[in-house]
Formats: structure tokens, C-alpha cells, sequence
């Protein structure tokens, strides 16, 4: 489910992004994303983008009220859009999308390092450094432990995966024997 919230966000948060780098405004529409992600995540409002029997204007005109009259004109037409169109649930997705393309744009990569077992700094800083080199620009390095992994290290940059983990071996060559 999440991957088709992601397939259908998509094109939004291009668009988005896009609009801002036409009118030089990416981080006034980062502000503005953020804050309708935040109401898009708050769980009495996603009950009620989740319930058909609410009209889409009504929600449409809560989501206004909340953000309030400070919200970027554009991005009130971008609530009123996705209303209309019965996607008010893909505000929190967008708004990553939105970001992920910011700090691509901006040469900067947000890399999830997932490990067995800690790792000390020094191995940290090298990895990082191992990474930018291969992808060509800065990286924002997030480090997760998970014992599920067995060993090894499991690394996800945006759509890429690199799983090297024991546990991502083992279930590929269970997939490989039909067990």
C-alpha cells in the first residue's frame, strides 16, 4: 500500500517541486508542505479523509481553516486540487517526496544505513565518505541497529537498496530454492 501512495504522490510532489523552482520559492513551499503534512497526519483529520460518506469540500474547507490564512495562496490551491480529487491522504507523502527532491537538488543525500551491530564513528565516517564518492554528492547518514538482520548492513538511499545483510542472503536464497 504504501509503494502505490507513493506511485500517486509522485507526480505531485514533481509538480510541486517544480512550481517552486519556477517562482524561487522551494523553501517557502517546504514550509508549507511541512505544515500540511503535519494536519495530514493527525488522526481524528485522516479518519475523516478516510470516511466517503464526508464530503471533499468539507474537508477541504478543514484543512484551509487549520493551516490557516498564513498558508501560501498556491498551496491552498493545491489543498482545493487534491480534494477535489480525493487525495488529501497523500499531503504527508508528497511532503517527502517534495523534500527528498529538495536535498537532491541541493547535492545532498539521505542515506538509512540499517546494522546488525553498532558501528563505531571512524566506520561511520568512512562508509559516508564511501558513499558520496559513489554517489556523486554530500550524505545526511541515518544509522539504525536491527539484531533481525543477523550481520552485515542493509543501505537505502531514496529508491535504491543495497541489501547486504545475512538475513537479506538467506531469504534470497530461500527465494532461490523455493523454501
Amino acid at each position: 500500500m504504501a509503494g502505490d501512495i507513493t506511485t500517486i504522490a509522485r507526480p505531485y510532489a514533481a509538480a510541486v517541486f517544480e512550481r517552486a523552482q519556477e517562482t524561487g520559492q522551494v523553501a517557502v513551499w517546504s514550509e508549507a508542505l511541512s505544515l500540511l503534512a503535519v494536519i495530514g497526519r493527525d488522526s481524528g483529520l485522516a479518519r475523516l479523509i478516510g470516511n466517503p460518506n464526508v464530503p471533499r469540500e468539507t474537508l477541504r474547507d478543514l484543512v484551509l481553516q487549520v493551516a490557516g490564512p498564513d498558508l501560501l495562496p498556491e498551496a491552498g490551491n493545491l489543498v482545493k486540487v487534491l480534494a477535489e480529487k480525493g487525495r488529501l491522504n497523500l499531503l504527508p507523502e508528497m511532503t517527502g517526496l517534495f523534500e527528498a527532491m529538495r536535498t537532491a537538488q541541493e547535492g545532498m543525500r539521505n542515506v538509512l544505513v540499517r546494522t546488525a551491530f553498532a558501528l563505531t564513528k571512524g566506520e561511520q565516517q568512512a562508509l559516508s565518505s564511501a558513499l558520496a564518492a559513489r554517489l556523486g554528492g554530500s550524505v545526511d547518514l541515518t544509522v539504525e541497529q536491527d539484531k533481525a538482520l543477523i550481520g552485515g548492513v542493509e543501505i537505502r538511499v531514496g529508491d535504491m537498496v543495497i541489501d547486504g545483510s545475512i538475513r537479506g542472503k538467506l531469504d534470497k536464497l530461500a527465494t532461490e530454492l523455493e523454501f
